[in-house]
């Protein structure tokens, strides 16, 4: 029993600096998460003031005037797909494939937010709990110095897995409300095309 408890032991405290490195390495990617949603807050505040209330808004008798003064800017999902459906709306059939494609897309652009919700917490309790071994050890021992700097590894551990976590979630809950407005304009403007008396004929 005592073999079997000690490579537990090993294994446990082997894995310490995979998982600090891998907090390291997922605290550095939320970082640069948040320069990117800074970015995409900017372009979908741009969207909302000036495209998504001309969408709305849209019916089959003004869509030519829309669609000849349409162009869409680099870098915008949601203008590509807008763009997509427009040139491919009388084909019913290729709209609905842009509509798959465009939640595939959304979807992977959400998907970096949410490992982030999940692996924050995850890493941070494993960086909690591998520590406290060697921790209880030095208490036993009486090495109190050793017991203070793997109290100091588990707390330390604990906060940057729960600002990980913070930071993907509130941009996974933004993202995926982003995606889900431009799914519903973009499916609106599908309906739109698809009774407009040009597309008809």
């Amino acid at each position: 029993m005592n073999v079997i408890s000690n490579i537990l032991y090993w294994i446990s405290t082997g894995l310490l600096v995979p998982v600090i490195v891998l907090l390291i390495f997922f605290f550095l990617r939320s970082l640069i998460l948040i320069g990117g949603f800074f970015g995409q807050y900017l372009q979908e505040k741009k969207l909302s003031r000036e495209l998504y209330g001309r969408i709305s808004g849209l019916t089959p008798e003004n869509l030519p005037a829309f669609e000849a003064e349409f162009k869409p800017a680099p870098g915008s999902l949601f203008e590509s797909y807008a763009g997509k459906i427009l040139s491919d709306g009388c084909d019913g059939s290729r709209a609905e494939l842009a509509l798959s494609e465009y939640e595939l897309a959304a979807d992977k652009n959400i998907a970096t937010s949410r490992i982030l919700t999940k692996m924050g917490p995850i890493l941070g309790l494993m960086g909690t709990l591998i520590p406290m071994g060697p921790a209880l050890v030095g208490l036993s021992t009486g090495d109190i110095a050793s017991m203070a700097y793997n109290m100091q590894v588990a707390f330390a551990t604990t906060v940057v897995g729960l600002v990980v976590s913070a930071i993907g979630f509130l941009t996974q809950q933004i993202k995926e409300r982003w995606a889900v407005k431009s799914l519903s304009l973009l499916e609106y403007l599908a309906d739109v095309v698809k009774q407009s008396d040009c597309r008809k004929s």
